[in-house]
């Protein structure tokens, strides 16, 4: 197939800039994947479409406060850094702000959320193909344990931001998020609070949890003429013991497995692709990349946000709502565009998708 078929027209407005005043305010677009009859909701009516016995199954990775800000201690030049992977103590890969100016041997004197120097120092040690730095910091034992102090929400480039606003530290989180490593939050998590949590379970919804670090990769959309051109960005995951039994049991008593957000779908079926369909306990890395025609072995519903024009993201929807085939992208498009007249949220800070 290729990217073009998956461009559409979309409203700059629409993309929401701040959140819903409650997590479970925003609005919830429910497809029917047979038929494709589409129902307008409230996403606190989610527990309205489960059943006993369903898995709910979430990401809980925790976005981290990746956003560091420094100059150039030779020149002045400021920077901006994003911390995308630690390859081990002081030693991380990032995304550079002017990148032209971050030359292997740069020395970059990282400062505080108010300016001031905070006494470490980024060393730009070398760049790879796609352009990030290798950055050795010194200064601190250990920078992870200063970023609370130094760093900023990483929130997505489309949100324009000169610097976080009070509630982004603790609204671009999931209320379940637990294990630290994301630049950018799962953010079909974003729209569930404790309370409604509690009543999902209430109505004997099993709930479990796997973790995928999400990289700024997910932003980026497919340039490339086909899809089969694209390469897809990497990024890492963990499944324990406890949800892969939970997953693999429902699916053997015939009940549904729903993924809340693209990234809980690259992890199941990444995992279920080189296990025969099963689901085991297991960490690593993924490149999935899921676009029409693509069949899948492990989800059955899927919970998602509104994504851009020509993401991964829409592609992966796209292949959901016609598995194996490749009219799903007609379905998706119809939808999106009837969300687009009712005037629904898109992207992070936006609406909810829920495919049945």
């Amino acid at each position: 197939m290729r990217t073009a078929d998956f461009d559409f027209a979309l409203p700059p407005e629409l993309i929401a800039q701040r959140p819903a005043l409650r997590r479970d305010e925003s609005r919830l677009l429910v497809l029917n994947r047979d038929g494709g009859r589409i129902e307008h909701r409230q996403f606190r009516d989610l527990p309205d479409f489960l059943r006993a016995g369903d898995v709910l199954v979430l990401n809980n990775s925790r976005v981290i406060p990746a956003r560091l800000r420094g100059v150039n201690a030779g020149t002045g030049g400021q920077f901006e850094i994003l911390l995308l992977e630690e390859s081990a103590v002081n030693d991380w890969w990032a995304m550079l702000r002017p990148g032209r100016r971050a030359r292997a041997g740069a020395q970059i004197a990282i400062h505080d959320r108010d300016g001031n120097p905070a006494g470490i120092c980024a060393a730009v040690v070398e760049t790879n193909d796609e352009g990030n730095r290798r950055l050795k910091f010194t200064g601190t034992p250990d920078v992870r344990g200063q970023l609370e102090r130094l760093g900023e929400t990483p929130l997505p480039p489309y949100i324009r931001r000169d610097h976080e606003l009070p509630e982004d530290k603790e609204r671009y989180q999931t209320v379940f998020a637990r294990n630290g490593g994301s630049v950018a939050a799962p953010t079909a998590g974003l729209h569930f609070t404790p309370e409604l949590l509690e009543k999902i379970r209430g109505r004997g919804v099993q709930v479990c949890f796997v973790t995928l670090h999400v990289g700024p990769g997910t932003f980026l959309p497919v340039k490339t003429e086909s899809l089969a051109a694209h390469k897809m960005h990497e990024e890492r995951f963990e499944v324990g013991e406890e949800t892969a039994r939970i997953v693999n049991q429902a699916r053997i008593s015939g009940r549904r497995v729903i993924a809340v957000g693209t990234t809980t779908m690259r992890v199941l079926e990444s995992i279920a692709a080189l296990n025969n369909g099963k689901i085991v306990e297991n960490a690593g890395k993924t490149r999935i990349f899921i676009h029409p025609p693509f069949r899948f072995k492990i989800v059955d519903a899927l919970l998602t946000n509104f994504h851009l024009p020509c993401s991964t993201l829409l592609m992966l929807a796209s292949a959901f709502a016609a598995p194996g085939e490749t009219r799903g992208r007609e379905t998706i498009l119809a939808a999106y565009a009837e969300a687009i007249r009712e005037r629904y949220r898109f992207y992070s800070f936006g609406d909810a998708m829920l495919i049945l």
